[in-house]
């Protein structure tokens, strides 16, 4: 395989292209001859956000990349959108994954966490605060995120292109039986678990490694 030349990063939901994780692969990859860009999910608004819509931006940062094989790496939500923007990829230029703490339950039990009663709360109001990690307080965002994650079902996705997925087994807000399931069906899925959180702070040296692997780049 000819080896990536460019890095799509898709940061999680209430994230940012500021993320520790997003900031690691921006300031290692120009080392290596390989591009990076980080659409932010936020832009316009968050209290608008949608599958549909980080979808359409990370489909429009596809574009942008003038040449070369492109590897989309996602965290989290993120990494549902991954999937999703590369099932709908008709250039042929997304060739590999790299998904983190993928939320493959996001468009169908994730967010029923919140109950019956919570979801008609957030019906009846049209929005729900949640706390932003990247901005540090709480925000409002829109009933349709909920309607729009229900179109979306990672089970239903044929992943075509080869994907290396790294799950903490101590994962508190994606279950990683749920990916194990996942993944079990798919041949060029290549699921490592680890003994990490949903963060996966102390596997980045492990997750740095093997990305570089997959996108066929020597180690420096």
């Amino acid at each position: 395989m000819t080896a990536v030349r460019h890095v799509v990063y898709l940061h999680g939901f209430a994230s940012s292209p500021g993320s520790s994780k997003a900031a690691w692969f921006g300031r290692e990859l120009p080392a290596h001859g390989v591009g990076f860009s980080c659409p932010d999910f936020n832009l316009p608004s968050f209290g608008t956000l949608t599958v549909t819509r980080m979808v359409d931006q990370t489909r429009a940062a596809i574009a942008a990349v003038p040449q070369g094989p492109i590897a989309l790496v996602g965290s989290s939500l993120g990494a549902f959108v991954a999937l999703h923007a590369a099932a709908a990829d008709t250039t042929g230029r997304v060739d590999r994954l790299v998904l983190l703490a993928p939320a493959v339950d996001f468009g169908g039990n994730r967010l029923r966490q919140l109950g019956p009663h919570g979801i008609e709360e957030w019906r009846r109001s049209g929005t729900l605060s949640v706390f932003h990690h990247a901005y540090g307080e709480s925000l409002d965002v829109g009933f349709g995120l909920y309607e729009d994650a229900a179109r979306y079902d990672a089970f239903a996705v044929d992943v075509r292109v080869p994907a290396l997925v790294v799950q903490g087994r101590h994962d508190e807000l994606v279950e990683p039986a749920a990916v194990e399931r996942w993944a079990s069906t798919r041949p060029l899925v290549d699921l490592r678990l680890v003994d990490d959180g949903h963060q996966l702070t102390d596997s980045m040296p492990f997750i740095w490694r093997e990305s570089l692997n997959l996108f066929g780049v020597a180690s420096r």
